[in-house]
């Protein structure tokens, strides 16, 4: 922890963590998705399974490495506030740079996943299955992430022959990619933990709140950085896949690797959680409409986001 006198540093430290984070995830990405490319998967399933996982390498560290560290407040706040930005202001601001084109895959078989994982996040919030029976919910999801996995894999087999070609390099180049980019996450991850209880414990601001938007944000600039140049780029299948797999390896793998350790109190965030099936309901309108998520929509993504953060600072009741 900073020492006592030392608050000063805290600030500084956290914007390491964000940098440390943000650089270790991009790698890690670059290293996983070229790999991928060799399996002969095509664009989408890359972007939902693996790059998805790059991407959610930080929420991972972060919020696993604070239910080691017997914090719920940043444990569960990140993965909430995470899984809301990468939504509204990931995808708004992607769409803002260019338009994104929505594949009828998406639709069809990406949403309603990430829909049906919501909801069952909510169920077992209001079925105390994160909080006295912590260690049974996280088996739970564990269980229903490898068999995400599964069907995924499944997926990608039947969509080989549809595979974009692209020089992927070397794999014993890629694979030093991905383990220089998960050493770099892990000690990004420990200074946004460090940093962000001291900020919370100065400001006197609940972790569970800090973690809920600020790390939040942080842990999200892997998701935003690939989005947004993939919408740059016209890649509009990574640009939504990215954050789409995000959310789902947020909520199953990571939540419940964290159950494992200790109580999260959702029942103590409800609301929050309420907040992110609704954002996740009032995807599907935006995405059927035209297949497209137009600048202007993206404008009021950013504005619900922003109404979001000033929710969780000034309109929310939870107390650690």
């Amino acid at each position: 922890m900073i020492p006592s006198g030392l608050e000063i540093l805290a600030i500084p430290i956290f914007i390491g963590g964000v940098l440390i984070l943000y650089k270790g995830s991009d790698i890690l990405v670059d290293g996983t998705s070229k790999i991928a490319a060799k399996l002969g998967v095509s664009t989408l399933i890359i972007s939902v399974l693996l790059v998805g996982f790059g991407t959610s390498a930080p929420e991972f560290a972060i919020s696993v490495g604070a239910a080691i560290q017997n914090d719920s407040g940043i444990s569960l706040g990140n993965i909430i506030g995470s899984c809301i930005a990468n939504l509204l202001l990931v995808l708004g601001l992607s769409s803002i740079i260019r338009p994104i084109k929505i594949d009828r895959g998406i639709i069809g078989r990406e949403m309603p996943i990430v829909l049906g994982v919501s909801f069952v996040l909510l169920f077992c919030s209001y079925a105390n299955l994160f909080d006295n029976l912590h260690i049974f919910g996280g088996i739970i999801f564990i269980i229903l992430f490898i068999l995400f996995i599964i069907y995924f894999i499944q997926c990608a087999n039947r969509e080989k022959n549809k595979k974009d070609k692209f020089n992927s390099g070397k794999t014993g180049k890629n694979f030093l990619l991905i383990i220089i980019g998960i050493i770099s996450v892990i000690i990004g991850a420990e200074l946004l933990i460090i940093s962000s209880v001291k900020i919370a414990e100065v400001l006197n601001i609940p972790t569970f709140i800090i973690a809920l938007s600020i790390v939040a944000i942080g842990t999200s600039l892997p998701e935003l950085a690939v989005s947004v140049m993939a919408a740059y780029k016209g890649e509009s299948d990574i640009a939504v896949g990215n954050v789409l797999g995000s959310n789902v390896f947020n909520i199953l793998l990571i939540l419940g690797i964290a159950a494992l350790f200790i109580p999260l109190n959702a029942i103590a965030s409800i609301d929050h959680i309420i907040i992110l099936v609704a954002v996740t309901l009032m995807m599907y309108p935006i995405l059927y409409t035209g297949h497209i998520i137009s600048r202007k929509e993206g404008f009021v993504m950013l504005i619900f986001y922003g109404i979001f953060i000033w929710y969780a600072f000034f309109g929310n009741t939870y107390f650690l």
